[in-house]
């Protein structure tokens, strides 16, 4: 039987949604071994005018522990 723990992370970037949940990933798995799944709980963005500035997201990271 093997365990899985999940943690949350906020993640953001100037690029898409898609970049925001990369770099969640990438930045958790400088910490964080054996990452098994990513799930977009959340999706937001900033607003200036007319045009997006920032995305946003609320992602949970599950992964393996021995």
């Amino acid at each position: 039987m093997s365990i899985v723990k999940v943690i949350e992370i906020l993640a953001n970037s100037t690029e898409s949604w898609e970049d925001a949940t990369k770099k969640a990933v990438k930045h958790a798995s400088k910490t964080v071994k054996n990452i098994k799944s990513v799930y977009v709980k959340e999706q937001s963005a900033l607003v200036n005018g007319e045009n997006i500035t920032e995305f946003r997201v609320n992602v949970k990271i599950s992964f393996e522990v021995s």
